[in-house]
């Protein structure tokens, strides 16, 4: 089995006036829920093989919190520019090339393009992920090139207000 987790960025600041979306950090609530989360799925013995994040400010940081809590170096990260502004199929197109070694895979991105992919994969719909919230997607593929609503579907989510 193969493991999707779809994680959206912690909350951000607005309190910078005219800095670009890009570059907003995480506030307070942000601070305080990403390393919870991140113990959250430790508690549960879910150890990904791989991070993959936007390099957005907001989604990095996020990412990094969760290296951290489970163990992981920030460096083995990797950033794809290509999650920011993605559509749905776009994050599809990401998640098919992910290399196949990797079982588990934690995915760092946004809004609104994260339910959107999560509703593709589910009779349960669900209106908005969360900021900081996860969602995890089960898949029988034999490889990530084959992933799609055939063989994966989602199993669990995670959100902060319900988890924390």
């Amino acid at each position: 089995m193969r493991y999707l987790f779809l994680i959206r960025h912690a909350k951000s600041s607005w309190d910078i006036p005219g800095l670009r979306d890009f570059d907003r950090p995480l506030n307070d609530r942000g601070l305080h829920d990403a390393p919870r989360m991140a113990e959250l799925l430790r508690s549960q013995n879910i150890q990904p093989d791989l991070i993959v994040s936007s390099p957005a400010k907001r989604a990095i940081t996020t990412a990094r919190f969760f290296a951290e809590g489970l163990g992981m170096a920030s460096e083995a990260i990797v950033q794809k520019p290509d999650i920011y502004d993605a559509f749905a199929t776009d994050i599809l197109q990401i998640v098919r090339e992910l290399p196949d070694l990797s079982r588990t895979v934690f995915l760092f991105g946004h809004n609104p393009t994260f339910t959107d992919v999560a509703n593709r994969f589910t009779d349960q719909y669900i209106s908005n992920i969360p900021t900081c919230g996860v969602v995890c997607i089960e898949s029988s593929a034999a490889r990530w090139s084959d992933f799609n609503a055939d063989n994966a579907r989602v199993i669990a989510h995670f959100f902060p207000k319900e988890s924390l």
